[in-house]
């Protein structure tokens, strides 16, 4: 059972957590040794790790802890334990990417976040689980693995990056990996009252995941995917950024140059007054829960009545491009491998993701798809001309029960499964930045999320954003009722 030390030490930020440990104030092990044992105790209530690691956690706290009395640097990270979600290459570590036909498999390379991660002092607790190759937004997969909401457990966190984002809500770790194709990162973070980012496309570089030719399960998602943090503030999600984002690799063909700005620096407060601000609260046709309008509208009134921004509400004026989503995933996809890969073995795969992978796709779909995607790209960009930032709900609907890819009815009409999701999917095909902020609690007592977007390229400005809503709103202090329920 976790001691009050170490509850004192889940309480702490990555950047304190770091601080700490330089100053010889508290060490790597010790650190490590309280984020294991309150582990131990949530995750017979969460199931937040597919694959937990304690001796690599101890291990690299140990690596830690010996630059540190050697007089060496240790890195900007050193001693902070992190989750590594489970579509994200891990050397010598299980990824088995929540399904069956991976079980098993032991990557022989780190994704370059993880590289980076590593080089800068993290310490990997384990990975966090996923839905099966990340392909619904829920928490569930075929392994059995069911990851559920601190917030109240019979619902879901969100996903794919459900682990992590449970994880982090009751403070196993500050900060954990998260990937975005489709929402990935802002799921979790609204569904589970956390701080969550994507940063633009390009900024963190990716490989092997979307990248390699040999594992048709991973290589998917090219011109969709980023990896980044979920973090309980601002500032702990610009300091892994500071980390992963810091440069170009050339395994990743869409990499950036490195920032021209310092990420810590931009997740400052700093005025918002004057700044022309957007908001959509359905983009013109989407359902979305009473609830999260209510709540996201409140926080909306933040931005105008306590930061100084003029506020207009503001649609792009497209058509929903919901339908043509999946197409584009489905067309950046190795069908052929996972045809091969799934034949034979339906029954041990997700059913709907037998449905993408059986589906005939047809060219006229995928080049239809591809000239939405035009479309969408050009309104928005014309939006963005007028305003320097654009706020809407993260999704359209609270935290719903497990076992389910979404509601099929929001504000009394009848919607697909993945309608829920009608206000994520659009960054990923844009490319711009994009955060989810902690905007409130409904009336049960479940947390909602406000997406922040910025035009492109201008990360600084979703961070500054971010920032200052926090400042004027702070939520880094609320804490799941379970944690308490378990003295924690």
């Amino acid at each position: 059972m976790p001691s009050a030390a170490d509850n004192a030490i889940a309480r702490l930020t990555a950047g304190e957590i770091a601080q700490k440990v330089k100053r010889k104030e508290l060490s790597a092990l010790e650190v490590a040794e309280a984020s294991l044992r309150r582990m131990e105790t949530l995750e017979p209530h969460i199931c937040a790790f597919s694959v937990p690691t304690p001796d690599v956690a101890r291990a690299a706290a140990g690596e830690v802890d010996r630059k540190i009395a050697a007089g060496e640097e240790a890195g900007p990270l050193a001693g902070v334990p992190i989750g590594i979600k489970d579509l994200v290459a891990t050397k010598g570590i299980e990824t088995a990417m929540g399904s069956n036909l991976y079980k098993g498999w032991i990557p022989d390379e780190d994704d370059i976040v993880v590289e980076r991660l590593k080089a800068a002092g993290a310490v990997i607790l384990g990975k966090t689980n996923v839905p099966e190759f990340g392909y619904s937004g829920v928490g569930h997969n075929p392994l059995g693995l069911t990851t559920r909401n601190p917030w109240n457990l019979a619902m879901t966190p969100g996903g794919s990056s459900a682990g992590s984002g449970a994880s982090v809500a009751c403070g196993v770790t500050p900060f954990a990996i998260g990937s975005d194709g489709g929402g990935s990162i802002r799921i979790p973070a609204a569904h589970s009252g956390l701080y969550g980012m994507k940063a633009s496309m390009g900024r963190v570089p990716l490989y092997p995941g979307c990248r390699d030719e040999r594992f048709p399960g991973v290589s998917s998602w090219e011109s969709l995917e980023h990896i980044g943090p979920i973090s309980r503030t601002v500032a702990d999600s610009a300091l892994m950024l500071s980390v992963i984002a810091a440069g170009p690799d050339m395994r990743d063909r869409y990499s950036l140059p490195g920032p021209e700005f310092e990420w810590n620096e931009a997740a400052k407060p700093a005025s918002l007054k004057g700044l022309r601000v957007a908001y959509s609260a359905d983009w013109g046709y989407a359902a979305v829960d009473p609830e999260v309008r209510r709540v996201v509208g409140e926080a909306v009134k933040v931005f105008e009545r306590d930061l100084g921004c003029i506020v207009e509400e503001a649609n792009p004026g497209w058509e929903d491009p919901g339908p043509h989503f999946w197409t584009l995933v489905m067309a950046e996809s190795d069908l052929t491998g996972m045809r091969k890969m799934i034949k034979g073995r339906e029954s041990e795969v997700s059913p709907h993701l037998v449905a993408l992978i059986e589906h005939d796709w047809t060219a006229a779909q995928i080049t239809d798809a591809k000239t939405v995607r035009k479309a969408v790209v050009n309104k928005m960009w014309r939006l963005m001309q007028r305003y320097d930032l654009l706020l809407t709900p993260t999704l359209a609907v609270p935290p719903f029960p497990v076992h389910m890819q979404g509601p099929e009815m929001i504000e009394g009409r009848m919607v697909s499964t993945g309608a829920w999701l009608a206000f994520t999917s659009i960054m990923n095909m844009t490319g711009q930045p994009a955060a989810s902020i902690p905007a409130g609690f409904t009336t049960d007592g479940l947390p909602v999320g406000l997406q922040v977007v910025g035009r492109h390229l201008d990360d600084p400005m979703v961070l500054r954003a971010s920032a200052a809503f926090e400042a004027a709103k702070p939520w880094a202090d609320a804490w799941p009722p379970l944690v308490a329920e378990l003295g924690l």
